[in-house]
């Protein structure tokens, strides 16, 4: 077999790495997805990190992709963060590139990627939240990711923890994605400054791109009262949508993956388990243990590449 190359294409960045035959990381490219720019540019930052990866390389034998929305052959039928709606990635990479793609939801690809790994593989049902740009979700049941009838499954993201909450970019309104999310973080400290509130980070809200999960970190360790105070609301409705997740699926665990927790690790567990406790049933909540993704914010590129690499076996 050849080399493999995976792609984590998101709102805010594409994270692309290509991998030898034995599945170790040769090169690794990350650059901005400028989703605020439109399709063509998302297009043209998609092929710039794969250009790069595959310099000076002649056995490349697929590509696997993680995007967010709901995919069906391909096909991105709809995303609500990215211009990429109705857009055929695979049509799109295999044209240009000439080899067999993969693409599968970003969310369900991180999970598979996790559940690769010695620590997750013992375990028979899983949940996971991908929590970025967006609010990802997968489910992995008796073993076998479960996709829907559609492969519109685990939109965990777009459950409705408040109907009289702020809309969201699918369209609808109170979704723990507008609450729990990069995108949603920004919309709030972008409201609390310009209604007087003071905030460290007050310069970098005044751009358009999405704040960097480093810089929310900085000021949160720096007990910034504005920053610790939105970030406090985010932990509250990631427990309050874990308490469903509990009450419907019952897994053995629930992973909590994605760039923003990458960045702040364990530092919002304490009050995601306060709420989670509060909401679930009681024997839900104390069959479910929480676990930070091991792989951090490369889950998805190892789930991409071990999607493209068992479909090519």
């Amino acid at each position: 077999m050849g080399k493999i190359l995976s792609l984590d294409i998101g709102g805010t960045k594409i994270l692309g790495a290509l991998f030898d035959e034995k599945g170790e990381i040769l090169k690794r490219e990350k650059k901005s997805s400028k989703s605020n720019k439109g399709i063509e540019k998302v297009k043209n930052q998609i092929k710039k990190v794969i250009d790069i990866l595959i310099e000076g390389e002649t056995d490349i034998e697929a590509i696997g992709c993680g995007v967010p929305g709901i995919i069906k052959e391909g096909k991105i039928l709809f995303t609500p963060n990215m211009p990429l709606s109705g857009f055929s990635l695979k049509e799109f990479l295999e044209e240009n590139y000439k080899v067999d793609v993969y693409v599968g939801n970003d969310a369900n690809v991180a999970l598979y990627g996790e559940y690769n790994t010695e620590s997750i593989s013992k375990y028979d049902n899983i949940v996971g939240f991908f929590i970025g740009t967006g609010f990802g979700g997968g489910i992995i049941i008796d073993r076998k990711i479960y996709k829907g009838s559609i492969g519109a499954s685990a939109e965990i993201g777009h459950i409705t923890v408040n109907p009289d909450g702020p809309y969201c970019g699918c369209g609808s309104r109170g979704c723990v994605e507008s609450f729990a999310s990069k995108v949603a973080i920004q919309k709030s400290l972008s409201n609390q400054i310009r209604k007087g509130r003071d905030s460290s980070i007050k310069e970098y809200i005044l751009d358009d791109s999405i704040i960097k999960s480093s810089i929310l970190l900085k000021a949160y360790e720096e007990n910034d009262e504005l920053v610790v105070e939105i970030m406090d609301e985010v932990a509250k409705y990631i427990g309050i949508v874990s308490a469903n997740i509990m009450n419907i699926f019952n897994p053995q665990i629930i992973i909590l993956g994605g760039g923003l927790i990458e960045s702040f690790s364990d530092k919002l567990l304490e009050t995601i388990n306060e709420y989670s406790n509060k909401y679930s049933l009681k024997q839900n909540y104390e069959s479910t243990e929480f676990k930070i993704a091991s792989l951090g914010d490369d889950a998805c590129i190892f789930g991409a590449y071990q999607m493209a690499k068992n479909r090519v076996d």
